[in-house]
Formats: C-alpha cells, structure tokens, sequence
C-alpha cells in the first residue's frame, strides 16, 4: 500500500476537507517537495466558491515552500534535503508562449497557472514541481520560510501589477485596495520610484500597513467617491498610472477614470467572482482615443523571478512579513481557510506551518 499524506481539498464547490492522498511519485522532469510552510490565497476561495472550474477532489494551494523530498531522472542541479521555494505559476519554458516571454500564459491563456486549476495544488504535506529545473528556487539560508513564501505569489504579482504600469520616476500612482496583492503593488510602486502613492482601502489595519510600505495618501472610499477623492487629490489632473488590485467592475472603472490622458491601468485583480462585466465608460476612455492603455498580468514565475525577490528581501529592501495576521498548524488550515473566506479578525495573510 501507498504511503499516503495529508491533503487541503475542494471536494466541491462550496466545500472543502482535509482528505488522505497517495505521497507523489516525481516523473523524469518533476520533483516532490515535503511542505513546511504555506500562505492561503484569496484565490483560492473564489476557486472554491466556484469562479474557476476545477476537478472535485482537487488540492488546493500554490504559495509553498519546503524541501526537496525527491527528484525526477532528468533533474539536476538539486539535491534532497534541500530548501526550496515554489512559484504559482510553473511554466514549461518550451512552449511558444514561454520562448517569447509570456511564461504566465504557458500553452494558452493563463496555462501557466498550473496548481490547483491542472494539477493538485501545494497545501498538503507533499507536493509534485513541473518543469523543476526551471521552476525549483533555492532559498538562501539567510532567509525564512516565511518570507520565501510571500516569493511564490504576492510579492511576484504585486509587483508585477506595479512593473506594468511602466511606473517612472516620480509618477503619482493609485492602487486600489490594499489587501495582500494590493500591498505588494505598493510595494513595487514604492520600489520603482513612484513620487506620489494613494492607496485607496477603508480597513485602518491595512490603511496603516499601505502606509508601512511607501503610500503617501489613503482614500477611504467608505468616506465618498473614492474617483473624486484622488481627482481632488490632484488638482483635477488623475494619476500617471493605476492599479487595480480588488477584481470588480467599479474598481476597474473606477482606475479608468482617475487615470489622466496617455496614462496607464494595471490589472492584477482576480475577476472572476463577480458576474457582471467589466465596463469601458466612454467618456474615461476618451471615445476610445485618449491614449490610455490597459494592461493584465498573471503571477510571473520562474527560477530567475523568485531569485530576484529574495535578493530584494535579503537586503532588507522589502519585509513583507508584516502582512501575516494570523498563523496556525496544518492541522487547523480549515479553520485559516474559513478565516481568510470570511475576511474576519482583521486578517491580511494566514501562515500555515506543516
């Protein structure tokens, strides 16, 4: 009989359970990672409330880290025992797609986005790595497992959202709700030099933490129109670029219409909850002439990118631990789960320890 592990499933929309599952076997390619920490993800409860099709029964998750407990034939460069980090996004590096560069897209819209939506995801004890030579990242021994983690998503997309908003020197920018991936474009704003941040959030916990991480003004949107409030701002004018980080049509919209003429929109927010579509309000989209332009992104991935944001944090340029509000065991991860679904207790990011 199959040794076997523990695993966090959807078993179906709606529900979830921590379920037994056979311990993976790696092929040629692949690796298997013994998981010692994860972050739970927003994601993944629009996933179980049904905004993604996926299979019953599969594991949630994709923001772990661990350590090598096997490797496939044709992996090298590893060696069990070691500690690694996994990004949610794993592309092949083969594929049309990834050999021009759009590696989130691997095989097709949003194909990179592997766990959970393809495969089994990574909140389990055990988890299998695609294309792990490329997708396998060493984590230096002066960092935590905890910080690692953030690597795998929310420091990645965050500020991926903040990179394509083509951000320059100086810009003012709005970002658009400061949960998790909202203060991690902040963070990325702050980081590629914007002048003027204005973080737009109405929970005091996380006003202060968009504070914390370089913004310099914060809209409340429970206090007024939150467009007329950043138009107010600045002078009339709009910012240079914004970030939409909250995955609905008013945010989206509202980023629309704060942006000034040949500005920039960054989306980054998961919309796929909400049913109604997104609007293009002709009079913010100048007729459609106005030299605005809009750009979305999905999590990059990679060895060489998780690289790149444990160097930020090894020198102490990014801490994004702050952000973890709660911690529990493995054995409690229904209950993070719940609390992350629930938004309850003031929680930003829930660390699940194995």
């Amino acid at each position: 009989m199959s040794p076997t592990m523990r695993a966090f499933v959807m078993t179906e929309v709606g529900r979830t359970a921590v379920v037994e599952k056979p311990i993976p076997v790696p092929g040629p390619e692949e690796a298997v990672v013994r998981t010692t920490a994860a972050l739970i993800c927003t994601s993944d409860v629009h996933t179980v409330k049904g905004a993604l099709p996926v299979a019953d029964g599969a594991t949630l998750g994709h923001e772990a880290v661990g350590v090598v407990h096997a490797l496939g034939s044709a992996v090298e460069g590893f060696t069990e025992g070691q500690r690694v980090a996994v990004n949610a996004v794993t592309p092949c590096f083969r594929c049309d797609y990834c050999q021009r560069g759009d590696t989130s897209q691997c095989g097709g819209p949003l194909g990179g986005y592997r766990y959970t939506a393809q495969m089994d995801g990574n909140m389990a004890e055990y988890f299998v790595v695609p294309a792990a030579k490329g997708n396998l990242a060493p984590i230096p021994d002066e960092l935590s497992d905890e910080k690692a983690a953030y690597a795998c998503d929310m420091l990645s997309t965050g500020i991926m959202g903040a990179e394509n908003a083509s951000i320059e020197i100086g810009d003012t920018v709005a970002v658009f709700a400061q949960g998790p991936v909202g203060l991690c474009a902040t963070i990325g704003a702050h980081r590629l030099g914007a002048g003027r941040i204005i973080a737009v959030e109405s929970r005091p916990e996380r006003q202060a933490l968009a504070k914390q991480f370089g913004a310099d003004d914060i809209v409340d949107f429970t206090a007024g129109d939150p467009v007329e409030q950043i138009m107010d701002m600045t002078g009339g004018v709009g910012v240079d670029a914004a970030i939409e980080a909250f995955g609905f049509p008013q945010t989206f919209e509202a980023c629309l219409r704060v942006t000034k003429a040949g500005g920039r929109v960054s989306n980054i927010g998961y919309h796929g909850e909400n049913p109604n579509p997104l609007q293009l309000p002709l009079d913010a989209f100048g007729l459609g002439m106005n030299g605005k332009s809009i750009r979305t992104g999905l999590c990059t991935g990679g060895n060489l990118r998780m690289q790149r944001l444990f160097r930020l944090m090894l020198s102490d340029r990014v801490d994004p631990t702050p952000m973890t509000s709660h911690r529990f065991g493995f054995d409690r991860v229904e209950e993070a789960f719940e609390l992350m679904s629930s938004k309850s207790d003031n929680v930003i990011k829930p660390l699940v320890t194995f």
